[in-house]
C-alpha cells in the first residue's frame, strides 16, 4: 500500500519515537510504502528548534531520530508530479490549507492514501469528497494482520 505521510504525522513520530506512528514507519516487516515530498524536509528543517524544545533531544538525537523516520520514506520532488493533478489539488484545497497541496497532489498521483492528523484539513477535503485519508488506527491494524 502507498501512503502518503503529511508532516504533523513525522514531526509525531520524530518526537516519540516509541508511539504507534513511529512503530508503524519503522516496522521492519511493513509492506507500506512510505512517501512524501522534499517539502517534508524542508518543514522539519525549519521548525527543528521546536522539535529539539519539545522532544528534549540533544543535537545528536534528533539528528538520529530524523534521520531514522526520513530513511523510511521515498521523497518525490514535487515537479515529477503532473500540472493537471497539482492544480486540482490547489483547487480543493484553496480554502483550506495550501500548505498541504503537494501531500494531497502527490496522494492522487501516486493512487495512494494520505497520512495525516490534521483535522481540519481531513474535515475540509471530506466535504469535497475526497476521501483518500488512512488514519494510524487503520494502518496499524493492517501491520498487525499481517504480522
Amino acid at each position: 500500500m502507498r501512503v502518503v505521510i503529511d508532516t504533523n504525522v513525522a514531526f509525531s513520530a520524530i518526537l516519540n519515537t516509541n508511539s504507534r506512528i513511529a512503530r508503524i514507519i519503522l516496522h521492519p516487516k511493513t509492506r507500506f510504502n512510505f512517501y512524501s515530498t522534499e517539502q517534508l524536509l524542508s518543514e522539519i528543517q525549519e521548525h527543528k528548534g521546536k522539535i529539539k524544545k519539545l522532544s528534549h533531544y540533544s543535537d545528536y538525537e534528533l539528528e538520529r531520530m530524523i534521520s531514522l523516520i526520513s530513511n523510511k520514506i521515498r521523497f518525490i520532488n514535487v515537479k515529477l508530479i503532473p500540472k493537471l493533478i497539482y492544480d486540482r489539488a490547489e483547487i480543493l484545497l484553496k480554502d483550506i490549507d495550501k500548505d498541504d497541496c503537494e501531500f494531497v497532489a502527490l496522494t492522487d498521483h501516486i493512487r495512494g492514501k494520505l497520512w495525516s492528523g490534521d483535522k481540519r484539513l481531513i474535515k475540509g477535503l471530506l466535504k469535497k469528497d475526497w476521501n483518500n485519508f488512512i488514519s494510524t488506527e487503520e494502518l496499524y491494524e493492517i501491520l498487525i494482520k499481517r504480522w
